[in-house]
Order: structure tokens, then sequence, then C-alpha cells
């Protein structure tokens, strides 16, 4: 089913109006008031003016739906490049929106299945299990013939929403526009690779409608744990899977968050918190291919038909008692490739050795910072940061009062938010996907700690790393003396500079010049912005009354400053 040229025009242009109305804002804010010395006047309301800017967008996410609600919930995860009142406004964005109705997804289905629903399946619930922006599902029993080929008489069948090709290629292009102007603003630039962020999300986002991809992760993500008997993964059906429709194994169990129904059915809540968090650590440090979703609609606790114990049958070692955990939905899968993994093992060598500056140096190797980072501040708060906390180890860390970790956190925020950090998107999905087992386990077990979870991983990298550590060790050595060997030549070039005139020196007289002409400037500038603000309210004021006077009203600020900056120099 095809949208009309009309109603996406209408998307691209309520995408666009949204942006360039809200980068007007942040730039008078943000960008003009402080260059004219009125920093001050846009200060106090900014938290507001940012929170308001995300519900703003929350709203709209939610009424255009597609690929706009997949926007805010990766910027809401973008903790590196956007300030926590938008990050946290948009965390409760949910990725529901109402069904379609049966005949027309029934009619996409058709299309890409090549047949019709009553052939392919012996039967389709027209009530969806779940709806989702991008696609639903709904559950099926397949055909005699498929249910013999793949081996399973039950199915859940994932079908995308009618015309969400054409929807994510509207979005994408108005979110690349988007990215270009980001790119012009300075402030913008300096701190984030705008374009970069959105191909980032873009090739995402075609992943996660390609239903062939999402086939190929269950099938790799099953083969890691191939005769592990601690998960499960369905079975794809291959003969009624293409592109826009996946067809898998029914294997709804209990979900893993309801505890009630866990201990109904005789399962220690605390023992699936540990299962469930050794096993996504193992994803992510043994096997550098992980769930990047597993929130608890993804996972199940699948009860075993007869319990091993009770037969008197002997338990493999690692096997799970009477209960397996069942992941699906591998839309969103997340990697840790050769090169991420040696810039992290830098970052570890260097805290393990406490050192703020390498530490410095491996997270810019990482790609987390870019280029344009001034980083002695950086270097400055890490210091600190093991000064307080670096001789600890993990038993003694987990201990330590979260008040402390939270008022360190406090003191050193702001700075980090200014810096311009840029986390590659599989570092990002990793930080995502450690919160989401913490939290998971924490409702499993209020006295779940995840150090625990993590030690034996930790004290694994120590061993493998005693190699690279001592190299490193000997690097750094090397870069000291070399740096010992050209001080003295460098302090003699320093002392010609001084003597030759080369190195400039200020002097209060010069400074105070240089101070009255940039008032002189600013008040230029605000005459002509004052002018040009009066001028262009009314010449709108007929045509559009609301901004017409407010563009006259906003031309006041520029005219006080005008005003008050002279009276002071004559003062």
């Amino acid at each position: 089913m095809s949208l009309s040229s009309k109603t996406l025009r209408t998307r691209d242009r309520r995408i666009l109006r949204f942006a360039a109305l809200h980068l007007i804002q942040v730039w008078w804010f943000e960008l003009f008031l402080p260059r004219i010395g009125l920093a001050r006047l846009a200060a106090p309301g900014r938290s507001r003016r940012m929170r308001r800017l995300a519900q703003r967008f929350h709203v709209l996410a939610v009424d255009l739906g597609g690929l706009m609600i997949k926007v805010g919930q990766f910027l809401s995860s973008r903790l590196d490049v956007l300030p926590p009142e938008i990050t946290k406004e948009l965390e409760g964005l949910q990725d529901e929106v109402s069904p379609v109705s049966f005949p027309d997804i029934k009619a996409v289905a058709e299309q890409a299945l090549g047949t019709s629903l009553e052939h392919a399946y012996a039967s389709v619930s027209a009530t969806p299990v779940a709806a989702a922006s991008l696609g639903q599902a709904h559950r099926a029993v397949p055909s005699a013939q498929d249910e013999e080929l793949a081996g399973f008489a039950s199915a859940v069948v994932k079908i995308q929403r009618p015309g969400i090709g054409e929807i994510v290629d509207v979005d994408l292009a108005a979110l690349r526009r988007v990215g270009r102007w980001l790119s012009h603003i300075r402030l913008v630039s300096d701190r984030v690779d705008a374009p970069a962020l959105v191909e980032e999300f873009a090739v995402t986002s075609m992943e996660e409608i390609d239903y062939l991809h999402e086939a190929a992760n269950a099938e790799r993500f099953a083969a890691n744990f191939a005769g592990d008997p601690r998960v499960s993964v369905p079975e794809v059906m291959w003969e009624r899977t293409t592109r826009r429709v996946l067809t898998l194994e029914d294997v709804t169990a209990i979900k893993i968050n309801d505890v009630e129904r866990l201990k109904a059915a005789g399962i220690d809540p605390a023992e699936v918190a540990i299962e469930f968090a050794n096993v996504m650590f193992d994803q992510i440090f043994v096997q550098g291919f992980f769930h990047a979703d597993p929130h608890p609609g993804n996972i199940f606790v699948t009860p075993h038909s007869a319990d091993p114990q009770s037969s008197g049958e002997a338990v493999a070692p690692g096997e799970a008692r009477g209960w397996h955990l069942t992941f699906i939905d591998f839309g969103m899968m997340g990697e840790i490739p050769e090169t991420l993994r040696d810039g992290l093992r830098r970052v570890f060598i260097a805290a393990a050795s406490r050192d703020g500056k390498s530490l410095v140096d491996g997270i810019q190797e990482v790609g987390v910072l870019l280029p344009s980072a001034d980083t002695d501040e950086l270097e400055e708060a890490m210091t600190q940061l093991f000064a307080r906390f670096g001789g600890m180890g993990f038993a003694e860390l987990k201990e330590v009062d979260p008040r402390e970790f939270r008022d360190f956190a406090k003191e050193f925020g702001e700075l980090v938010r200014s810096l311009p950090f840029q986390l590659p998107e599989n570092f990002l999905l990793m930080l995502r996907t450690v919160s989401l087992i913490s939290g998971v386990c924490s409702t499993l077990d209020s006295k779940f700690n995840i150090w625990d979870a993590v030690e034996p991983y930790a004290q694994q990298l120590i061993r493998d790393q005693r190699g690279p550590a001592v190299q490193d060790i000997a690097r750094r050595a090397g870069a000291t003396a070399a740096t010992a060997l050209r001080l003295p030549g460098r302090i003699s070039d320093t002392v010609d500079r001084i003597e030759g005139g080369r190195i400039p020196v200020r002097t209060p007289d010069l400074d105070r010049r240089v101070a009255a002409l940039e008032r002189v400037g600013r008040r230029i500038v605000s005459a002509v912005l004052f002018t040009g603000l009066l001028v262009t309210g009314t010449l709108l004021r007929d045509e559009n009354a609301v901004i017409g006077y407010g563009l006259m009203v906003v031309s006041l600020i520029p005219l006080l400053h005008v005003v008050f900056a002279s009276r002071r120099g004559r003062a």
C-alpha cells in the first residue's frame, strides 16, 4: 500500500518546520544574546526551554509515528551530546502505537509473500499481539507442510506497517537536511558531528525494517548459544520470511519481570537475575555480539516440562535448573569490533594504572571525543576521580555510598556535557544494554548488585591484558624519556622567542581599548538587529499578526541594550 505524495510532502514539511523554528530559538538564546553581552538574560530559562523543546518533539513524534518515535528513542540515549532535560523527557517515549486494521496489514503481507494469507498459513489471528511504529505482530498457525519443514506448530508473524518504507525515506531525507543545517552552526559542530549521527541512525533504521537482517541476527545469536542449556531462540521459518514479513516460532512464556508468575511456577527470581546477568555479560565480554534491547518484553523465562532434579537426572554444569531464558526480537543488536576492543583495552590499562592523561588519550582513540575537544579540564577531572576512587577494588567500590558518586557526577557533570563527546554507536548500545540489565535484575532481586556480576569478567580482562599492559607502560616510559630529552631545547627556544618579541605581551591599557571597541561593536550590532526586527515585524503584521507583533516586541531587547550600554559608556 503506497501513501499519497501529498501525505509524504506534508510529513516532510512538518519535520523541517519544527526543526527550523527551534533552531532559530536555540540560535537566538544560545548564540546571539551571549554575543551581544546578554548571556545573563538567556541563562535562567535554559532548562525550561530544553524541556519544552523535548515535550513538543514528544508530541510531534507520537502524532507522526513511523520513524520519528525511533528518532525520539535514539535521542533519549544520546547522553553524550544532548542536555539531560531533553534525554530525560524523551525516556518515556514508547514504541507503541495504534494497530493498523487487519485488512490493511493483510494486504502488505500478501504482497510481500506473493500469495494469500489463507494459502501461506492455516490461520492468522486478526488481533495483533503487539503494535509498534514500524510493524506489528500476529499469532498464526503454519500450514501442515510448513510445520513439517520448520518443526513447530505455532508461529508469530511480524508484518511491516503499510507505506513504512516511504515514510522512512522521507523522514531520513528530512533528518539529513537538518543534520546539514546543524553542521553550519559552530556551537553544534564543535560538539557533535550531526551528519554522522544522522547516518548512524539511518543505518540502524534501515536494518530494523529489513526482516531478513533480523532473521540472520536470530540465527547468529542462536549459533553463539548452541548447546548452551541456559538460552533458547525461536526458529525462523524462512519459507514465510521476506524483507517485510518475518515468521518465527511462537515461544511466548513468562515475562522475565513477572515476579508473581515466576514464584507461582516455583522459580526463584533472584536466581533468574543472576543467570540473566551472566548470559548478557557473556554476550558483551566473550562473544562480542549482544542483544541490544533486552527489555522485559523481549525476554521470557521458559519452565521445562520436567525438572531434571525432580526426576533424579544429573544436571550439567551451568545448566539452568528447571527453566531457561528465551530471547526474541533481534532487530537491534550490538557488536564489539576488534578496533573498539583495542581502544577499550587502552582505556582499561590507563584506568588500571590511574593515569588521567593516558585515560583521556585512550578515550580519544576510541573515538569518544571529537578532535575539537579541549581535554585539559577533563584530564584534571580524571586525576581527581582516581585520587578519590582509584585505590579501590571491586569489593570496595560496590560498598561506596552512591551519594559520593552522585556528588562527583554533579561536580564534573557540566564539564563533561560541555565537551564534544560523541560515543560510537556500539559503545553507546553497550552502555544502554548494561543499564537495562541492571534495571531488570533489580526488579527481580532488590539486593542485586551489578558489581558482583561484572567482577569475574573484569578479572579475566586483567589476566588477558597483562601483555599489552606491559607494552603500554614501556611505551609511556619511552615517551616520558623523549619529552625529558627535548625539554632543554624547548626552554631555550621559548627564551629566544621572548627576546625576539615573537611572543605577544598584553598590557592593561591595550585590554581596555579592545574592550571599548568590543562594546561599540555590540551596540552597532544591537542597533542593526533592532531595526531589522522592527521593520520585519511591521511588514508581517498584516499577514500574521502574532508573528508580526512578536517580532516588534522582541526588537525592544537590542534597543534596550543600545540605550543602557551607551549610558554605561558615558558614565
